[in-house]
């Protein structure tokens, strides 16, 4: 079965008039026919990110598209939202932030899917080895400590009729 995934990409506004919106206490600039705009902690509540690792991902390149607004905030688009949530997702699915990096190395050379996509599957596999491993260690600790359990089980027993055995033997 086939695996669809699309590496979110950028685009800038086409249309980059620019109108106030909000209160007198929250004015801020958005481009006019676009789509919503978030600011860092709106966004780092959607996504269930901190705003520090919103900002690291922006250091390091994953998250490039970064726009300034008034007085030099950063303001954030869906596409960035829906980014978030993939490089989120590839996070909770095993894949350190260095792939991802790779990836988007990969992607930036041609702007297609073509060649992340088969690499995004042998990272992923890679993975899935490597937890099948851990599963298997894992389930031969837990077979370890239950043959321990039963082992500290019968020293009790030993102990305990010892114990009742010399009571016995007072009486």
């Amino acid at each position: 079965m086939p695996v669809y995934v699309k590496w979110p990409r950028y685009e800038q506004p086409k249309n980059l008039t620019m109108e106030r919106t909000g209160s007198l206490d929250q004015k801020r600039e958005i481009p006019i026919d676009s789509p919503r705009r978030y600011r860092i902690g709106e966004l780092a509540s959607s996504v269930g990110l901190t705003t520090r690792t919103i900002r690291y991902y922006e250091e390091i390149g994953l998250l490039d598209s970064v726009r300034r607004g008034e007085g030099g905030k950063r303001v954030y688009t869906d596409q960035d939202n829906q980014r978030l949530r993939f490089i989120k997702r590839l996070k909770d699915l095993g894949l350190t932030l260095a792939e991802m990096q790779e990836l988007e190395d990969i992607y930036r050379i041609d702007r297609t899917n073509r060649r992340v996509l088969p690499r995004l599957l042998q990272l992923l596999e890679s993975h899935a080895t490597r937890i099948d491993n851990r599963v298997r260690n894992l389930n031969k600790l837990r077979n370890e400590i239950i043959s321990y359990q039963e082992r500290i089980k019968q020293k009790l027993n030993n102990l305990e009729d010892g114990k009742n055995n010399h009571n016995h033997d007072k009486a």
